[in-house]
């Protein structure tokens, strides 16, 4: 079964959360800002998005510390905050996956936003940033650190060998929204090599997330499994955006979301929940979807 997917006593499919940018947005939080800094000094916030989604039926909560690591925060000041960010985000989730048994809190970790092979940022600071930040995770109680949104294969080796020490779970998830088919990365990385170099590394998971709606999930999906051997994460965004006075708008209702369940689930999909513009409805209705596939 392996460690992580223990973590849920073998459960089938286990279902995640949703977007958290698009709830702190809906509180607040302004678009384009981090909402990190919240774990400080708005608590309750985020306390509240984690238990929208766990009572929506999550049995995966993230953390709200995606852009949690030094050299992310650094661009705003903020990289002498970052134990206390993680270690006090870690613990909101914490405090929210109480109030449901067997809920598990996995820790958010994003890429730098800076690029190794331009020599913008060297392997010495990647790991060291990955590092006090996944330090700072476990300290404050995750069951298993998920990095996501990645593009950049190397910064992903590098992520995954500075948290392994820690011996906690590990999942990595890309974004694949480049390339004629939408099935490359930003550096035009594809699944089959996404999947080799995360199962090298020695992830728990490989994934997808971001990038582009549900409908082109299955394959991605397919290819990261038969490349890696491991269990497959899957986010989807909620469709693909409209612009409205420069803000990005999702029409997808949860309901056409929960459609492309069964077909992702067949490509081999564990874990399942949304990303951008998906909401604890969405959840609901994933919720809904999988006990409807689980009777026929």
């Amino acid at each position: 079964m392996g460690r992580l997917l223990g973590l849920f006593g073998g459960r089938r499919v286990v279902i995640t959360d949703g977007a958290w940018g698009t709830e702190m947005q809906a509180r607040g939080l302004a678009i384009g800002q981090p909402g990190d800094l919240w774990n400080l000094e708005r608590p309750a916030d985020v306390l509240a998005v984690a238990r929208s989604y766990i009572d929506s039926g999550s049995h995966v909560i993230l953390t709200n510390t995606f852009r949690g690591n030094a050299v992310a925060l650094a661009a705003i000041g903020l990289a002498d905050r970052v134990a206390e960010i993680n270690r006090r985000g870690a613990e909101i989730s914490r405090e929210a996956a109480r109030a449901r048994p067997g809920v598990r809190v996995f820790g958010s970790m994003g890429p730098t936003g800076k690029v190794l092979a331009t020599g913008e940022i060297g392997p010495e600071a990647v790991t060291s940033a990955f590092a006090s930040q996944a330090e700072a995770l476990a300290a404050g109680g995750v069951d298993a650190l998920l990095f996501e949104t990645f593009s950049d294969v190397e910064e992903a080796r590098l992520a995954v060998r500075s948290a392994r020490p820690l011996g906690l779970p590990i999942v990595v998830s890309f974004a694949f929204d480049a390339g004629k088919k939408k099935d490359r990365t930003m550096m035009g990385v594809t699944p089959e090599a996404v999947g080799q170099a995360m199962a090298e590394e020695g992830a728990d998971a490989v994934g997808a997330n971001c990038g582009a709606g549900p409908d082109a999930f299955p394959s991605i999906c397919r290819r990261l499994g038969e490349s890696s051997g491991l269990p497959v994460w899957i986010k989807p965004n909620a469709g693909i955006p409209a612009l409205d006075a420069g803000k990005a708008v999702y029409t997808m209702t949860p309901e056409d979301f929960a459609g492309h369940a069964a077909p992702i689930i067949e490509a081999g999909a564990r874990f399942l929940g949304g990303c951008c513009g998906t909401s604890p409805a969405f959840v609901q209705a994933l919720t809904k979807a999988l006990e409807s596939c689980a009777s026929s």
